[in-house]
């Protein structure tokens, strides 16, 4: 917004120094042209007189000296012809014979007016020649010649110029340098105002934003302040809650099972299946509360990622993908599956090792509890262009095409796993730690049966490589 905003008022301010500027020095220019015009006409008029004078009298001796004093002092040449054309006083060097100086005095001799026309400009050189015919009224006893120079007049045309172009650029400063103030005095409470909305977004506790600009940003900041008090207050108490609700609902579980298991001596055979069912849903009940707090902390996890930026963790996917089949390859083993990993480099991945580990369970977790008895489980690291890849496929029963999307959703699960054990929340506890990492969790079917997960991040840049595992680049 800075940046548009300082573009206007820049664009503005050439605009208006424009047309300011560009009247000014066409001005300028006009009016040296006329000082330098009117100066030379003088002298003309003044050889003009003494040409009318020497021709009454006969006397040249007058003209000839001023006119060689002039063109000494001046260096400009002079030349007078009488009404036949004949020269009469030649100096500096030029001759009536001239082409150009020929038109000039013929256009006087027939007391013609002469315009020596055009404006001077900084760049202009040579000479301007200008004329006036010599007599009184209509009697024209000849004529006079002046070739002027412009190079002092161009020189003092620059110089003007110069001096208007410098006020112009400094108004144009001035003006950049006001809008740049105005700009961060609206600005700068936007973007508190902004890291404050983020904050927000994520869940994390928002800084007050500061009411500093306009009154109507002032205004703003205030109410949004009330209101993101208001927020983090409820989203706090949320928190507590369902943290003292699972610490509170411990106790009284632990204690529950304590009594259940006490009285298992005491029930006869046919309160077995009833006592392994309370056992079971006891033990549901603790995998949820279990979930639940692993969901708000990712959850907390992510908001606090995304809004920090971070981005400098990183960790070796593939050892960590290795360690964790290592470790649950007993597990799949008594679950009647056979699980595989397949060696590769090593892959970078821009995510912490605790927390790579914590997905790469999850997913492992699911494969073998809905893979089933005989399936193949595979796990996999590899790169794709920018991102680093964790997958987890098997060949079991996978899901339907309908059902892909909805894989993530908390406590969704299918129709045809309803009987085994499980919350629901462990895609969506993996969604939310690889989201705040700015990666994304993929479902898609597997060939030719079962599901494909993919967990793609962000690949670490060249300079972790040489850094050590789950620490910043």
């Amino acid at each position: 917004m800075r940046t548009r905003v300082l573009t206007v008022v820049l664009a503005f301010a050439v605009l208006a120094v424009a047309g300011f500027a560009v009247p000014l020095l066409g001005v300028t220019a006009a009016q040296r042209t006329e000082q330098l015009v009117a100066a030379r006409t003088a002298d003309l008029d003044r050889f003009a007189g003494l040409a009318d004078q020497a021709a009454e009298s006969g006397d040249t001796g007058a003209l000839t000296a001023e006119t060689t004093r002039y063109t000494a002092l001046y260096g400009e040449a002079v030349v007078v012809v009488d009404a036949r054309r004949a020269p009469v006083v030649q100096t500096g060097g030029i001759r009536a014979a001239d082409p150009a100086v020929a038109r000039l005095l013929d256009a006087a001799l027939r007391n013609q007016p002469v315009s020596p026309g055009g404006t001077l400009r900084p760049w202009s050189r040579g000479e301007k020649l200008l004329a006036r015919p010599v007599g009184t009224g209509t009697r024209v006893s000849g004529a006079v010649v002046l070739r002027a120079s412009v190079r002092d007049a161009a020189d003092d045309i620059a110089l003007r110029w110069a001096l208007v172009l410098a006020g112009a650029g400094l108004f144009a400063v001035a003006c950049v340098l006001l809008g740049r103030a105005a700009t961060r005095w609206v600005v700068r409470p936007l973007h508190h105002l902004d890291r404050a909305v983020g904050a927000l977004a994520a869940g994390l506790p928002a800084e007050h934003a500061r009411a500093g600009g306009p009154p109507e940003l002032r205004q703003l900041a205030t109410g949004f302040n009330r209101m993101a008090d208001a927020v983090t207050t409820a989203l706090e108490q949320q928190r507590r809650l369902v943290a003292d609700t699972s610490h509170q609902l411990r106790n009284p579980l632990a204690a529950l099972r304590l009594r259940i298991d006490s009285l298992q001596p005491r029930l006869p055979d046919s309160a077995t299946r009833t006592y392994t069912g309370v056992t079971g849903e006891l033990e549901r009940m603790e995998h949820l509360l279990d979930d639940l707090l692993a969901l708000a902390n990712a959850e907390h996890r992510a908001g606090e990622l995304a809004v920090a930026g971070e981005r400098k963790v990183w960790c070796d996917a593939t050892a960590v993908a290795a360690a964790q089949a290592q470790l649950w390859r007993p597990v799949a083993e008594q679950a009647g599956v056979r699980l595989e990993f397949t060696p590769g480099p090593a892959v970078l991945m821009t995510c912490s090792e605790g927390e790579l580990a914590q997905v790469a369970d999850i997913l492992l977790d699911n494969a073998i509890k809905y893979a089933g008895d005989g399936a193949r489980v595979e796990t996999l690291c590899f790169a794709d262009g920018p991102d680093a890849v964790f997958e987890v496929a098997d060949d079991g029963p996978g899901l339907a095409t309908g059902e892909l999307a909805q894989a993530g959703i908390r406590f969704w699960r299918s129709e045809r796993h309803r009987d085994v054990r499980g919350s629901g929340l462990g895609l969506a506890i993996a969604e939310q730690l690889v989201a705040g990492h700015g990666g994304r969790v993929e479902f898609a079917a597997a060939d030719p049966q079962g599901l494909r997960v993919r967990v793609v991040l962000p690949r670490a840049d060249h300079g972790a490589t040489s850094g050590p595992k789950g620490r910043t680049a």
